[in-house]
């Protein structure tokens, strides 16, 4: 067994690849790649110099403008806690990485005989205060911060400039296609063809061009600056050192959603604690329902309780969930009709001030006189808005476990060994029970491993209808956006887990039947 178990673990590893690089080539290859959603022209309010500008901050912040097995191999290092290269550090919670290295100018040869030259800082004195520690942070990753932003916006317009010339070559017919011109492109071209098409456009371009340089300038010193920081390692260090400066251990880093501009992983542990609050609750209600029922209807095929409830459980499954949702909104929640439960949400708005269990609260009316008046605290505050979503999440469950049940303990009914048994006198409840029922717990323990993955990813129709925000509704947003991270990260914890429901199911199955064995 423990063989099996660690060649199931490793297999895990290349299986996790696949999966996260299918995805990962899936959004970057999609129309308008990562972020389509937001190199927009801001409804016709941006000029096409802000919408460049935005598109390359994206480039250049999430690595976009490399290749993209180039892009998945990064972020590929960045969940894997086995890390190489030097190690990130914490400031405040906040993870400090090494600056980029910073990409030289395009076409700086045409506009200058050489690169400025940035000296190396010299070593920086470590101050013994943390907050002297942090402000020499700041500033420093401010000043980096803003150096590239600048150096990013005056290269975009210095390539627009060089677009502009591009677009005159391509009517003139010297350069075909040529009107989303990029600097690689230009250069085999060749400078002379851009100098004198138009010499006003050249100027232009050359103007940007020295902007562009001496931008470059300063953020090749703002980025020394930053490096020596981090090199001076004043803050914590992430991770476990193997081999100092090389590899190293450290916890998976989920990146930063772009969309929303936090941390990946401080939105799933915001979004999953609500999902698994719902089907924490409805998959127990699923299983104590529908596994005894189930079991009565295999012990008494054929009656009218066989098929009463199995006619009931399939008109039930019959119902779609949208509808019903939607009704249990209209009807149950409308103050117009029922008006019995909430219509949103998992609380209240004054549940925070709420004591956690009911009680009666003194208040005093507009009268003037006291009252105790009934609160329901915010425990039962909770199960109050979570009637309506559990509910609609179980109704559909009942009947395919009780017939998954139903079908496993018949198939073991007609077995020999349950005949052999009723004839040495055996009970009835016995033979269902310790028998019949222990040999059929393989296809109920399929489904039952089958449910952890689907409660990390939430049910999207259930969490839309009530409003809940939890992981539908986080990966249905990460979806539109087309949020790299965000995707990948879901991915990743889903893959993982589901992976690792499976290994359970094979755990679990050689402990109900002993015939079942690995070694």
């Amino acid at each position: 067994m423990t063989t099996y178990i660690i060649r199931r673990l490793l297999l895990m590893i290349p299986t996790v690849i696949g999966m996260t690089l299918l995805i990962f080539m899936l959004v970057a290859m999609s129309p308008g790649g990562v972020g389509a959603a937001l190199n927009v022209s801001g409804g016709g309010q941006m000029d096409s110099g802000s919408v460049a500008q935005q598109r390359a901050y994206l480039e250049d912040r999430y690595g976009l403008d490399a290749p993209i097995p180039m892009q998945y191999l990064r972020w590929l290092a960045r969940v894997s806690p086995v890390k190489f290269g030097a190690r990130d550090q914490f400031v405040n919670g906040d993870r400090f990485g090494q600056p980029r290295e910073v990409d030289p100018p395009p076409l700086w040869s045409w506009f200058a005989d050489e690169l400025p030259r940035v000296e190396s800082p010299p070593e920086i004195e470590v101050p013994e205060e943390a907050e002297d520690r942090q402000r020499l942070y700041r500033r420093a990753a401010g000043s980096y911060a803003q150096a590239r932003a600048a150096y990013l916006g005056s290269r975009t317009t210095f390539e627009i400039a060089v677009g502009d010339i591009a677009k005159v070559l391509a009517r003139e017919d010297a350069v075909k296609d040529r009107g989303q011109i990029k600097p690689e492109q230009a250069q085999q071209i060749g400078k002379d063809a851009f100098e004198t098409v138009d010499p006003e456009l050249w100027s232009i371009a050359q103007a940007r061009a020295d902007q562009m340089v001496r931008d470059y300038e300063v953020l090749a010193e703002a980025t020394a600056q930053s490096r020596a920081v981090f090199d001076a390692k004043m803050f914590r260090q992430a991770g476990i050192p193997i081999i100092p400066g090389t590899m190293s251990i450290a916890m998976p880093d989920l990146g930063m959603s772009f969309s929303r501009s936090r941390p990946v992983s401080s939105l799933i542990a915001e979004a999953l604690p609500k999902t698994l609050l719902l089907n924490l609750i409805a998959v127990p209600i699923i299983y104590f329902v529908a596994v005894p029922s189930g079991i009565l209807a295999a012990s008494r095929q054929g009656s009218l309780v066989d098929v009463g409830l199995g006619a009931f459980y399939v008109a039930l499954w019959s119902i779609p969930v949208v509808w019903a949702g939607v009704l249990a909104v209209g009807f149950l929640a409308s103050k117009d009709y029922l008006g019995a439960f909430p219509v949103t949400g998992l609380n209240s708005v004054e549940a925070e001030s709420m004591a956690v269990l009911p009680r009666f609260v003194e208040t005093v009316g507009p009268d003037g006189v006291t009252r105790n008046l009934w609160q329901r605290g915010y425990l039962l505050d909770t199960l109050w808005h979570l009637v309506l979503p559990v509910a609609c999440l179980v109704y559909t469950g009942f009947a395919i476990l009780s017939k998954q049940t139903r079908a496993a303990m018949l198939e073991n009914f007609n077995a020999d060994y349950v005949r052999t048994a009723k004839a040495k006198g055996v009970s009835r409840r016995d033979v269902v029970y310790r028998h019949v029922f222990r040999n059929s717990l393989l296809p109920i323990i399929t489904m039952f491993v089958s449910i952890f993955p689907a409660m990390l990813g939430g049910s999207v129709v259930i969490e839309r209808i009530f409003s809940v925000p939890g992981m539908g509704n986080l990966i249905i947003d990460a979806i539109n956006l087309r949020d790299r991270e965000l995707l990948l990260a879901n991915a990743l914890i889903v893959g993982l887990v589901n992976i690792l429901a499976l290994l359970l199911a094979d755990i679990l199955y050689a402990l109900a039947d002993p015939r079942i064995s690995y070694d």
